[in-house]
């Protein structure tokens, strides 16, 4: 059995050291994708594949760029849980004039 995950009642992220741990994954796939890129472009540039190795050049080149922007994005994602505004917000002693008014339904 899979251990529970705990239920979020906030709408905070993840901690920092879970976020960066993300973010080097991500940034280790796409170099490993890079370098795949690279030999594929060797391997069909010996193989006579006049095409492929061109595209694959190019992928291998544009990589390094996606992995950094991805690398260095952050998370910002949220639950979608706003906090609804209430009217609890509100002060609770007020003057005497606010209170008539609101009791008037002129506030």
């Amino acid at each position: 059995m899979s251990k529970a995950q705990p239920i979020r009642i906030t709408t905070a992220g993840r901690s920092r050291a879970e976020d960066i741990a993300v973010r080097q994954k991500r940034y280790a796939i796409s170099m490993s994708i890079r370098s795949l890129c690279f030999i594929g472009a060797v391997i069909a540039g010996l193989a006579g594949i006049g095409w492929l190795w061109p595209i694959l050049i190019a992928a291998a080149l544009i990589l390094p760029y996606i992995a950094v922007v991805m690398a260095n994005a952050t998370n910002n994602k949220s639950d979608q849980m706003d906090l609804m505004d209430s009217p609890y917000g509100r002060p609770q002693l007020t003057s005497g004039r606010e209170q008539q008014l609101h009791e008037k339904g002129e506030l």
